[in-house]
Formats: structure tokens, sequence, C-alpha cells
């Protein structure tokens, strides 16, 4: 299989991108895909990180960031050092959850995954966000005491962002892709999203905004799949004081069966290929480019 190469669209001649992956397997060709995607993005003059969003202790493994570090450095890829690694760095996630909680916008949440289908279950019928159904706001409406109890007892729970408190606060939000085209930003749709959780000190959301903020990046490069996710990261950005860069979604590859690649596809991960004999020339030209 093959793909057709593409280019950014209105590159940004001094951007700062990145990629992005989690050390939770090998790199496959779509992830190629992504990382050569992202170096083309910043072009002359600018700057190339790549991170490791390994915040997940449980399904992160020391050995795949090694690998990954080696697969891109054989396909070609240059960037920059230090590789900031997420688990290095909660304090920086707790500070944001701070501020967000000092906003009031946060709360605890102690609802397992059986209680929310529960509750969705007995009302019969439940808004559906990008993620699926929304949480039904169970714990939201917990009195103080109640909340404090619980978690004095030591009640495992989430963090919870006030959706419609936090787009009140926040206001009409927008942000632009390169070329300049306006999105406007509608995180409403995903309710009140999990921000840290007990075991896990910060979600996706808010680990990757508050990255990308201190980082310097200003042209976020990503698969389609996560252009849901702008809308709350613009939002997170707007409660935060944070810079917002622009944002490009591409297309993302497909195996012979139609289906998204993905870490399972061990026939097309970098190290299946690299063993096969493939050359660094051959595999970009297999992820479109040359």
């Amino acid at each position: 299989m093959g793909a057709t190469k593409d280019h950014p669209r209105g590159t940004e001649s001094a951007a700062v991108t990145r990629f992005a992956p989690s050390p939770t397997g090998y790199l496959h060709l779509g992830h190629a895909y992504a990382a050569l995607f992202a170096q083309a993005a910043c072009a002359v003059g600018g700057r190339f990180i790549v991170r490791m969003e390994d915040i997940d202790a449980e399904r992160c493994r020391p050995g795949f960031d090694a690998a990954i570090l080696d697969d891109l450095g054989w396909l070609g890829l240059s960037w920059e050092e230090p590789v900031r690694r997420q688990s290095e760095h909660v304090d920086d996630y707790a500070v944001a959850l701070d501020a967000l909680r000092h906003l009031g916008l946060l709360y605890p949440c102690f609802c397992t995954r059986k209680d929310i289908q529960a509750e969705i279950a007995a009302a019969g019928r439940a808004p559906h966000g990008p993620d699926g159904p929304l949480y039904p706001g169970t714990c939201h409406a917990l009195a103080p005491s109640e909340r404090e109890r619980r978690i004095d007892e030591g009640s495992p729970f989430a963090l919870r962002l006030d959706m419609r408190k936090a787009t009140a606060l926040a206001g009409a939000l927008t942000w632009r892709v390169p070329g300049g085209a306006i999105i406007e930003a509608q995180p409403q749709v995903f309710g009140d999203v999990v921000l840290a959780r007990k075991d896990i000190p910060t979600s996706y959301h808010l680990a990757a905004t508050v990255d990308d903020h201190l980082q310097g990046v200003t042209l976020v490069t990503r698969g389609e799949d996560l252009y849901q996710a702008t809308h709350v990261h613009r939002l997170l950005q707007a409660l935060l004081g944070l810079k917002t860069p622009l944002y490009e979604h591409h297309r993302l590859l497909v195996g012979e069966n139609g289906r998204r690649l993905a870490k399972r596809d061990q026939g097309l991960t970098l190290r299946a290929l690299r063993q096969a004999g493939r050359t660094p020339a051959e595999v970009r030209r297999m992820a479109g480019y040359d």
C-alpha cells in the first residue's frame, strides 16, 4: 500500500510544530506520515519538536519510548532536544488544575463507568458527543459536604470540568487553520470532560494544551480523528490564558481493509518494515513522502 503525498496547507515559514506519540507500542506507517507531515509543516527556519505523551503509566513502557526515537531517527527526522516527557512534568498540569479550581470550574466525580452506563440506561436516552453518550452530571449536584466526605473516605474520583460554567466564562471562541480560515469552537458538545483522575494526574486534553503552550508550538498538526478535541483545547486555552496555535488536521492512512492504521497492525510498524529490509526512502514513499 502507499499514500499520496500531502503538503500542509499554507505552511508557515518559521512555525514550531510537534509530533507527540504515546509510547504504548511501536510506530506504524500512519505515525510516520504524521511525523513527516509535522516536520514538513515547520519548513525553513522553523522548529520541530518530539514529545512523549506518557502520562498513563499502566499503558506506556520505557522500551517503546526508546524504540520510537530510534525509528524516527532511522526515518531521517531530526528534532530539538531534550524530548519532553509528560510524566516528568506533572507539576505543570497541577498548576493548571489549581487555576481551574480557583475559578470554580472543577468538581469531583465518583462515578464508575458502570454507574454512568446505569444512569444513562435509566434515563432511557442520553445526548451524544464525539466520544459517545455525554456524562449525565450525576455528581455535579452533590453538596460540598458530601464531596468532602467521599474524598476523606478515599473514594476514587475524577475531576470534571463544569462545561456550562466554563463556556459561559470564556464566551465565544474560535481558532484558525493555515491560510486564515476561522473555525467556531463548540466545546459544549463534549459535556463535562474529565481533566484528571486520582491515578492519572492529567488528561490528554489538559496535558496537550499546557505542553503546546509551554513548548511554544505555533502550528499543531495531527490526524483528523483529533479534530473534535480542538474544541476543548481552545476552551482550556481561553480559561488558562494560554497561547492559541494554528491547527492543521491531516487525513489518516488506512490499510488494505479500508480501516485506519493502528498499533495492532504489526506488519506495518516501522520496526517490522525495517526487519523486512525496507529502506528509509522506501518507507517514506509508502507514507507519501519522498
